[in-house]
């Protein structure tokens, strides 16, 4: 950004003046205070959610008037910013060219993973990600929870869509009819004899889980083993994947509002940081 953007800018004639370590230094303080100043304006934009007035923004910038004023004539000429008929600001073309960008970048499993040893970490139980593989649940990360506490289903199990709780989530945004269709088919006795089998009433369970972003089961694919799953959705409502806890039954219903707390909160921050929730 140069010296007009900035509040504290050096203009060429006082750079000269000074030894060259000296203007090397003041340069570099220069072009971090005018950015700084930037930043706050576009950030402050963002945090309020709609234009505003310049006057508006230096008040809740701490900033003098006559610095926004130059900051966002600058920022409005390289389209960064745009300014509207009746004199207000809003963020600029260029911001969401970057934002594409940033948003094309993005490792959806990076991302997903990261979330998933912190939540590990927090509840202090084992976590999985999982997938949809056609008529079938697909675990595709696995954080081990500290405890003894053996999980059967691993990296690359697949499991049948009507076992989990996971897969209730991932079918939940499909139309009714073709929900109904795909358990009609896919749906199997678990182990256990606990998974129900009804299409109908797995569709019902499945749409309702998803509006809830939560799914619980205990005991239906595994014995004393219950799933605590939020699905993560993406910008147009469809459940991409889950993040799950996975935990002894009997635990798992001794403290349900807390891992349901932190479960709801891991899915909501993969899809902050994939963009596809609003901030």
């Amino acid at each position: 950004m140069d010296a007009k953007t900035s509040p504290i800018g050096y203009s060429e004639s006082e750079a000269v003046s000074e030894n060259h370590g000296d203007a090397v230094k003041g340069a570099r303080r220069s072009r971090v205070s005018g950015i700084d100043r930037a930043l706050q304006v576009i950030d402050h934009l963002y945090e309020t959610g709609a234009p505003c007035g310049v006057y508006a923004v230096a008040k809740a910038i701490s900033a003098p008037l006559s610095t926004v004023y130059v900051i966002v004539d600058d920022l409005v000429e390289k389209n960064l910013l745009s300014r509207n008929a009746d004199g207000t600001i809003w963020l600029g073309s260029r911001l969401y060219h970057y934002g594409l960008a940033y948003a094309r970048s993005l490792d959806f499993m990076s991302v997903a993973t990261h979330e998933m040893h912190d939540l590990c970490r927090q509840a202090g139980e084992t976590v999985q990600v999982c997938g949809r593989d056609g008529d079938h649940m697909l675990v595709l990360a696995m954080a081990d929870g500290p405890s003894h506490f053996q999980v059967a289903s691993r990296v690359g199990t697949r499991v049948p869509l009507n076992w989990t709780a996971s897969g209730r989530l991932l079918v939940g945004h499909l139309p009714e009819e073709e929900r109904i269709e795909l358990f009609r088919h896919c749906a199997r006795t678990s182990p256990t004899g606990r998974a129900d089998v009804d299409p109908v009433t797995l569709s019902t369970a499945a749409a309702k889980a998803l509006e809830a972003r939560l799914s619980i089961q205990a005991g239906e694919s595994d014995y004393s083993v219950a799933c605590i799953a939020s699905p993560i959705c993406d910008r147009d409502g469809q459940c991409v994947a889950t993040i799950s806890i996975v935990l002894p039954e009997q635990k798992a219903f001794s403290d349900e509002g807390h891992y349901v707390a932190q479960v709801r909160s891991s899915a909501e921050k993969i899809e902050r940081l994939m963009g596809w929730r609003g901030h």
